[in-house]
């Protein structure tokens, strides 16, 4: 491997090798043998009719409480115009997902992070804030293999913040588009399936299991919830990308999506492992959790390792990263979020080789 090619930690996205290219070919044209009016139309707002009820079976929820949309972060942006106002407060992750933190702020809303730990949520740490008075519209949370810290939500904690919504009066986002890339463990049950009160709205994506491209994504909350945003939907574009969604329709139910999903999982399994294997070598005084599944490893570097000098210095070397500090309000000026997705097994150690170098540049000044 060249020292100028470059090895990207930075974009949770999967390499090309892992993508079922022959199996979304497939799944495309026999999308257009099935359904050429449904495909070729303009469609509903509320998405591809057929997807619609397969989402709907999977979670064993209503189809008039799904909204497919065009990726994930379109169903964030409609979930947070239609319930954030400006003032409104809003309970984070911290750290969370940096485009979380840059929407709701446009919105005028008033971020509230609340830390996380190796279990996820620091849900004592909430009760706290919201019984000194803070009374948020909505707490997001990403419950699996967490974006950027790959943590995950404890089933006690999913318990105890469903309680808190329950008790508090307000909406629990969950945020969950990498729950079927378990590495290791028993999947745990989703905030949606233990809901009693109505408190939660979901939602998920076919990025980090099919493949980016096809901007697929969607929300599940309450039937009134869901036809008030596809109103907005409606307003915005008349519908979503029915091609992308009669695609992945097909690519789910031939049983391709379960076997993506295994390739997906085996190899960035492998990855994470390496990953984590070459920090301990390469990076002494490092700290990690070391992730059950997801895209994404969180990086705690020694204090004398500022990042605002590291990513430069790394990127010279040819790696990208990215900084902790983008995923915080404030803080992570020593920390970095990984992405093993898009790195082959054979860049991973040379990656974090450069990465050492870049370190001991910029601890020399």
């Amino acid at each position: 491997m060249s020292a100028e090619q470059l090895i990207s930690f930075a974009r949770g996205a999967p390499s090309l090798d892992i993508v079922d290219i022959d199996g979304l070919k497939a799944a495309a044209g026999r999308a257009f043998d099935a359904d050429p009016a449904g495909v070729t139309a303009y469609g509903t707002s509320v998405g591809y009719v057929p997807l619609r009820r397969w989402i709907a079976d999977k979670h064993r929820v209503a189809p008039e409480q799904v909204l497919v949309t065009n990726g994930s972060l379109q169903a964030d942006a409609f979930l947070f115009d239609h319930l954030v106002k400006p003032g409104d407060a809003v309970v984070v992750e911290r750290p969370t997902y940096d485009r979380t933190l840059l929407n709701l702020r446009q919105l005028g809303a008033e971020v509230h992070p609340v830390t996380l730990q190796p279990d996820g949520l620091d849900t004592d740490e909430l009760r706290k804030l919201l019984e000194s008075g803070v009374r948020p519209r909505l707490a997001h949370v990403i419950p699996n293999y967490q974006n950027p810290a790959g943590v995950t939500l404890s089933l006690p904690k999913r318990r105890a913040l469903l309680e808190l919504a329950a008790e508090f009066g307000f909406t629990i986002f969950e945020d969950d588009p990498y729950a079927d890339i378990r590495f290791r463990g028993e999947a745990l049950p989703s905030m949606l399936s233990l809901d009693t009160a109505g408190v939660v709205v979901h939602a998920s994506s076919f990025t980090k299991t099919v493949c980016p491209g096809v901007r697929v994504g969607y929300l599940v909350g309450e039937a009134t919830l869901i036809k008030e945003i596809a109103a907005r939907a409606t307003n915005l574009y008349i519908s979503p990308g029915m091609v992308a969604q009669a695609i992945v329709h097909q690519f789910c139910v031939s049983g391709d999506l379960d076997r993506s999903i295994t390739t997906v999982r085996t190899a960035l399994a492998e990855r994470a492992r390496v990953l984590a294997e070459s920090l301990r070598k390469h990076i002494p005084g490092v700290r990690f959790t070391e992730p059950d599944g997801g895209y994404f490893l969180w990086v705690d570097l020694p204090d004398d390792v500022a990042v605002d000098a590291l990513v430069p210095a790394a990127a010279r070397r040819g790696v990208a990263v990215v900084k902790g500090s983008d995923f915080l309000l404030d803080g992570g000026e020593h920390a970095l979020r990984l992405a093993y997705s898009a790195v082959t097994v054979d860049q991973i150690d040379e990656g974090v080789r450069r990465l050492a170098a870049a370190i001991d540049e910029v601890r020399a000044g």
